[in-house]
Parts: structure tokens; sequence; C-alpha cells
């Protein structure tokens, strides 16, 4: 049997309020406080409140729908679109997806159909448009754009922070790491390009050594190359790979080679995969919130449709997770 639908009563009760409160936030009206409309849209996603868009209609000739355009990204954009999904349904409104390709001037003229169609009351675009479409959408039908991606729909803004690795190379250098490896992602990545530059700005600002930065492509065999092309007097050593798939090819060329992980050989990944806790040793990463990232998009159109400030001053999307991979180097003098 499925449960019982959520009703507004049931989201008053959850954030501690009236019932005509709920009526007021989900609406944007009302001199509510900040905190208190915060509660109450926490309080609807988490029961997955979903308003009765009929009823809505009849009083306001309002929809209560958003649409959501993604472009054809590089990954999995579930993630991210179910956390703009819950947010929007927090704020009363229900999110229709939909995806569009072709070149900026045809992505921004089909998103700015859908403005005028009559069927949305915002659209929030994660894929980059010209800058004069926002204006030139109508006045009670924001379009906000998220700086998610660019305009190949490469990870963009908050998703290409790169603060974790200069906390991989200052917490390495603390347990005694002097000599440290970056094998970067492909240069037409913006991510790419600010790990690089936080990897080389950090070891710098510590005075360590950097045995280079290798370019590879996201791949195993790009960390299994990297770790093969040392000199054999490289441990111990620091790796800082552009990904897991990355960390798991240096980890593999360190076996080859007969160093230990992390005797000889301290890695790190990013992204978090699904094997990383499994491995052996379990793989050093970063986990990136998608789901923070769609709710914080969605938060942006639902203040613009409610003529509020948008959220600011919110933490990162990045978490490090420390696993058995990284830590203090071995004494190889120490061995017979």
């Amino acid at each position: 049997m499925h449960a019982p639908r959520a009703t507004s009563r049931d989201v008053a009760r959850l954030a501690g309020v009236a019932q005509s409160t709920v009526s007021y936030v989900l609406a944007g009206k009302g001199s509510i406080s900040p905190e208190t409309r915060e509660r109450v849209r926490q309080a609807a996603e988490q029961l997955h409140y979903q308003p009765n868009l009929a009823a809505r209609a009849m009083r306001t000739r309002r929809t209560g729908r958003v649409a959501a355009v993604m472009g054809l990204p590089t990954y999995n954009p579930a993630a991210m679109l179910a956390g703009a999904s819950a947010a929007a349904q927090g704020a009363g409104y229900l999110m229709d997806v939909l995806h569009v390709d072709g070149s900026i001037e045809t992505r921004s003229e089909r998103v700015l159909e859908l403005a005028r169609s009559g069927q949305f009351e915002g659209v929030l675009s994660f894929t980059p448009l010209q800058p004069a479409a926002e204006d030139l959408a109508p006045t009670d039908v924001p379009v906000v754009v998220s700086e998610t991606f660019d305009d190949e729909m490469h990870a963009a803004g908050e998703l290409v922070d790169a603060s974790p690795v200069v906390a991989f190379v200052e917490h390495l250098a603390a347990l005694g790491h002097a000599r440290f490896l970056h094998v970067a992602g492909p240069s037409q990545y913006a991510s790419a390009v600010a790990r690089r530059s936080a990897y080389l700005a950090t070891v710098e600002r510590l005075g360590l050594t950097s045995l280079g930065v290798v370019e590879g492509d996201w791949s195993g065999q790009a960390g299994l190359d990297a770790i093969l092309s040392l000199p054999e007097d490289a441990p111990p050593l620091a790796v800082i790979a552009s990904n897991d798939l990355v960390a798991v090819g240096v980890m593999r060329g360190a076996a080859q080679r007969g160093w230990s992980v992390p005797g000889d050989v301290s890695v790190t990944g990013w992204d978090n995969a699904d094997v990383g806790p499994y491995l052996t040793p379990s793989l050093t990463t970063v986990d990136t919130d998608r789901a923070e990232a769609g709710r914080r998009a969605m938060r942006q159109l639902v203040a613009a449709l409610r003529q509020e400030a948008a959220p600011h001053g919110l933490p990162p999307l990045t978490t490090i997770v420390w696993r058995e991979s990284t830590a203090p180097p071995a004494d190889r003098t120490a061995r017979p």
C-alpha cells in the first residue's frame, strides 16, 4: 500500500506553524520571517508535499509548475535534478524537466519559448544562455540561469571548487610528505584547471617538492602511466589524482612497481565513487553534493518568483572523505 499523500496540515505540524502559515509561505505571501519560511520549506521537502495544482489554478490562475532545462551533460544529472525537484516541491511547485541541445542561440530561444508558453511560472536553466535571455523573458515568468555548467556542459561555478586539493596537500604535508605528484584532468575542463592551480600554489606555498603535473583524460590508464613514468627513487610520495578512476590506476601502477599504498605512496581521488570504500586500501576522496547543488539552483528561481533575495553565504558543496589510502610516509631507509 502507498503511504497517504502529505497535506498542508502535515507540513504545518512538522514545521510547528499554523496551516495558514504554510499556505502563505508556499504562495510567497505574508510577512513571514526567513527562518519560518525555511522551516516550512524543509518540512515540505521532507514530506514530499505536493500542492493541489488544480485548486491553486482555479484560485490564482497560476499553474504551480516550473521548468528545469538541462543540456546534454557528460555525466548523469539525476541527483542534481532530484535535489531541484525536492526544493521546488518544498516551495509548493511541481517541476518539469526538459532537455535542450544545439547552439547557445538555439538553447536560449527554446527557453524563452517555454517562458512565454503560459505553462510555467518560472524557468531554471542548467545550461548557459545568451546574456539577454533573462531580460527577454516575460516580466511575470522569471528565467534563472544556474552557473552549474559551462557551454560544453562541463562543471562550472560551485562545482569546480578546488579547496579540497589545498586541504589534501596541507594534511599530507603535516603527516610528513614532502614530495607530491598531480595527475590532472584535461585542460579544457574548468574543474581540472582549478585543481591544477590549487595544487601548484599550495605546493609552492608550503615549500614542497612537486614531481610534476601530468595531464590525463580522467581514465585509470592515465594514473597507471603517470606512476610507471616515475623514477625508482620517487617514494615516499603523495599523489593527488583528478578523480577516483585515475586514483585506482595510480594504485595499480604502485602495486606493479612493488610500492605499497599508503606506505610508499599516499593517494587521493575525487568523486566518491561507490567502489571507493571497498578497495584495498579504501580510497580517500572528495564527495560533491550534487543534490544540494540542484536544491540551491531551484531556490534561486523560487527567490526570483517571490521577489526575495537569493540565498548566499552557503557552505561548500564538497566534503573530503578520509580513508586508508592516505597515511604518513613509510621510513624506506629502515627497510632491509
